[in-house]
C-alpha cells in the first residue's frame, strides 16, 4: 500500500461540511450518520469528518493541494466551480520562498483550502506588505511572517 496523508477534521454541522467535501474530492468512500471519509487517488488523501466542536481557529494555518502546473490548476478550479463550490482570488503571488499560482476555497467551518502550483523557487519569503498563504487574514501567516 502507498503512503498517503490522512487529515480528520471535527465540523460543526456535518451534513453542510459532507456537502462541500462532495463537491471538493468526490463521493466519499465511507459514509455513515456521523462519519465521511474520503479517499482521493489524485492527490492521495484519506480526509475524515466528524461531528465535534469546532473551537476558535485552533492551530491550523491553511490546507493546500499542489499541482504540477498552471494548467492543472485552472482544470481543478474548472471542475471546483461546475460542482457548485465558489473558488477565491486566482493569483500569481511570492509565497514561502516561491513564485506561486493559486486559489482558494473555504469549507462550512471556515478551513481554507489553497490549489497551487510553485512556478518556480526564489530566495525572498515575500514582500512583508503583501498578504501571504492567507487571503482571509489581515496579517500574513505564519509561513510568511518576519
Amino acid at each position: 500500500m502507498a503512503s498517503a496523508v490522512h487529515i480528520s477534521l471535527n465540523v460543526s454541522d456535518f451534513p453542510r461540511s459532507t456537502d462541500f467535501y462532495r463537491r471538493f474530492f468526490g463521493e466519499p468512500k465511507k459514509l455513515k450518520t456521523d462519519y465521511a471519509k474520503f479517499v482521493a487517488s489524485d492527490p492521495e488523501i484519506h480526509l475524515a469528518l466528524q461531528p465535534g466542536q469546532v473551537l476558535g481557529s485552533g492551530a491550523l494555518s491553511h490546507l493546500g493541494i499542489r499541482v504540477d502546473s498552471a494548467e492543472i490548476m485552472q482544470e481543478w478550479k474548472r471542475v471546483l466551480n461546475g460542482r457548485g463550490l465558489p473558488t477565491e482570488e486566482e493569483k500569481r503571488e511570492a509565497c514561502c520562498y516561491a513564485l506561486q499560482q493559486k486559489f482558494w476555497v473555504t469549507d462550512p467551518d471556515g478551513n481554507r483550502w489553497e490549489v497551487y502550483t510553485v512556478l518556480e523557487d526564489i530566495e525572498q519569503k515575500a514582500d512583508p506588505l503583501t498578504v501571504c498563504c492567507d487571503p482571509a487574514a489581515g496579517s500574513p501567516a505564519p509561513c510568511c511572517a518576519p
